[in-house]
């Protein structure tokens, strides 16, 4: 794989400092919010689960908005509060034109094949929107081939690469159709927006330099005198006397 050098001058300006510093905000609102709905049903008694996705059924279609603002337990909004933080500064910082047009899209594509495939029962959860934001990030930095880009995926894959797992059917209980789905519109989506978000590529002062021309002569010149000087003009001296051709 040729992976490519992003030009330092971008990396480290203050534009991408400050774009870092942005995806870290908006990824800190996101697990805000999802632990707002959380405490605030685990202090009022009120069971939002019923606002959950149910598939196939016209009721359930609130899901699309509701499902990944809904956990069932302490355990399950603490598992996806990391990956989901991760999982957005990457996103939202290396890929900022494609990603805010890509999380909608996984937000609520992965929550709409679910309602037309999953099982039916009430799934709830953002592991959905979890896989799809770390899909997206490791096939994006695949498909790009930047030193950085690249770096990043095999950060994901080493940290979160177990829970490929998760779109498999092995554990009661759990929601492996929003996993899937999700992982499913992650990779749709990083093949959509695959050439967005190009960093610019270092460039070295030899790239830039005009390669020397050659010193050959000019074909139309005639001048070949300095090539093979016996062979140009060869002589006749059948009549004992010197004559050129």
């Amino acid at each position: 794989m040729d992976l490519r050098t992003p030009d330092p001058a971008y990396t480290a300006s203050k534009r991408a400092r400050a774009n870092f510093i942005l995806a870290i905000k908006l990824s800190a609102i996101m697990v805000v919010v999802i632990w707002i709905v959380f405490l605030f049903e685990q202090l009022t008694g009120v069971d939002l689960s019923r606002f959950g996705l149910r598939p196939r059924d016209g009721a359930g279609l609130l899901g699309l908005l509701t499902t990944p603002l809904l956990h069932g337990n302490l355990s399950h909004i603490a598992s996806n509060s990391i990956p989901l933080f991760v999982g957005g500064v990457t996103m939202l910082f290396l890929y900022p034109n494609s990603s805010v047009r890509a999380l909608p899209m996984i937000y609520i594509g992965s929550a709409a094949l679910a309602w037309l495939f999953a099982r039916p029962n009430i799934h709830i959860g953002a592991s959905g929107l979890v896989y799809g934001m770390l899909a997206f990030v490791f096939v994006s930095g695949i498909l790009r081939r930047d030193l950085r880009s690249v770096g990043v995926s095999l950060m994901i894959w080493f940290f979160y690469g177990s829970m490929l797992w998760g779109v498999l059917p092995v554990e009661r209980g759990m929601s492996w159709e929003l996993h899937a789905t999700g992982m499913a519109m992650g990779v749709i989506m990083a093949f959509v927006f695959r050439r967005w978000d190009l960093p610019p590529l270092k460039r070295y002062e030899w790239e830039d330099e005009e390669p020397e021309s050659e010193d050959l002569p000019d074909p139309d010149s005639g001048n070949w005198d300095w090539e093979f000087p016996d062979e140009r003009h060869p002589r006749d001296t059948r009549d004992g006397r010197d004559r050129w051709h």
